[in-house]
């Protein structure tokens, strides 16, 4: 027998005296599991969202509230600026667990290194502050891109309905590390229900596969509006409604379709009024394709959920056609990219009906999933939609006109 395996004996001794212990004192065991499980942490994050005009969104969540900020710089091992949360009022941002701080004044095609820290607050009395924990992430990185580049690369996934799995499978066939951002356009939940599903369900498997170092933009889909969390939802992005953007040849235009139902469905129980809201898109549209950055941009690409054609009678997509395809025609639009039908599909330019090219992505069951990659130059706009094997499903190609 070899003289350092310990005999039947000792090990059984050994046995006892561990079981009386926790005999003994059973509570003192589930005492540590609970205090580690309470301890103060980073409950997710953190993910980037940006609008590129040289200023980066750093987002995160703790599981206690707290006061949070940024520490960031253009080495490593030397993060020696300092960054908080926008304050209101002069109130600095804190007390909450969620955390989103913004660095302004970026250098265009820098890479910078940060990590978000944040300190615990566990008593907040009128006069008295009393703080617990600090916690830090590890040191991260992201590009600032250069607003005024040659090529712009992004990827769109849609439709992914609670399935958080399939974020990390489409995005294995286009690597996110090598596009200037991602965007999820829309139905990415079935509805909202509550911060837990936010996180497990879309936040986390961002920032496991791509978010702390590639920022993502998020336009709401249909499924997004419906639940009881749904006016709550808004608040873990940097925005998820309209907005336009100029980075390098190509000027977005993100737009909010809202709902597919009419206003006075029963399921919404007159809580909702879309209808006035995707009117007051318009009215924004109208503006927007007459500005300047919009008219002098080599293309001109549209991002909206429900397509503005080709998703059928119901009362949201009859809106959508009846208020944006005119605008979308007038502007001269060269690409819109929609999502909602779960059909994927490329509608090429209709002289009568769509004068732009209308790509929808599929989804979200397996077979059926879609991740469209699209490259711009000052010359040319190239879209590729493969499938979930990996398949090119869907091609087109534009010229600068």
């Amino acid at each position: 027998m070899n003289e350092n395996q310990p005999n039947r004996r000792s090990f059984l001794k050994a046995g006892l005296t561990l079981g009386a212990a926790t005999l003994v004192a059973p509570g003192a065991a589930l005492a540590d599991v609970t205090e580690k499980e309470d301890a103060f942490k980073i409950a997710v994050g953190p993910y980037l969202q940006t609008n590129f005009n040289n200023s980066m969104t750093i987002l995160w969540l703790t599981n206690k509230n707290a006061a949070g900020w940024v520490e960031f710089g253009e080495q490593a091992d030397q993060l020696n600026q300092k960054a908080y949360g926008k304050a209101e009022l002069g109130l600095m941002q804190a007390n909450s667990k969620l955390n989103a701080v913004t660095l302004q004044n970026l250098k265009p095609g820098t890479k910078y290194f940060y990590k978000i820290v944040s300190k615990e607050i566990k008593d907040f009395q009128p006069y008295k502050l009393t703080y617990g924990e600090t916690v830090n992430s590890n040191v991260e990185s992201f590009l600032n891109a250069k607003q005024v580049k040659e090529e712009v690369s992004f990827v769109m996934l849609n439709d992914i309905h609670d399935r958080p799995e399939s974020i990390p499978h489409l995005l294995g066939l286009v690597p996110a590390a090598q596009q200037d951002f991602v965007f999820f356009n829309g139905d990415i939940f079935d509805y909202q229900t509550d911060e837990k599903q936010i996180i497990d369900h879309m936040l986390q498997p961002c920032v496991d596969n791509f978010a702390k170092n590639t920022p993502f933009i998020y336009v709401r889909g249909n499924h997004e509006t419906r639940g009881k969390f749904a006016r709550q939802f808004a608040q873990y992005y940097m925005h998820v409604g309209h907005t336009a953007f100029t980075l390098g040849p190509v000027r977005f235009v993100v737009i909010d379709t809202g709902e597919d139902k009419e206003d006075a469905h029963p399921v919404y129980a007159g809580i909702v009024n879309f209808d006035d809201y995707r009117v007051q898109q318009a009215e924004w549209l109208k503006t927007e394709i007459n500005t300047k950055e919009f008219k002098k941009a080599p293309f001109r690409v549209v991002l909206m959920h429900i397509p503005p054609r080709y998703s059928g009678d119901a009362h949201g997509p009859k809106h959508c056609t009846e208020l944006f395809e005119p605008l979308l025609n007038k502007g001269k639009v060269d690409l819109v990219l929609s999502g909602h039908t779960h059909k994927y599909m490329v509608h090429q330019p209709d002289k009568n009906l769509n004068h732009y090219p209308l790509i929808i992505g599929g989804g979200p069951q397996k077979g059926a999933r879609t991740i469209t990659k699209i490259t711009a130059d000052k010359n040319r706009l190239a879209v590729s939609m493969l499938d979930d094997s990996g398949k090119e499903v869907g091609i087109y190609t534009a010229l600068r006109k």
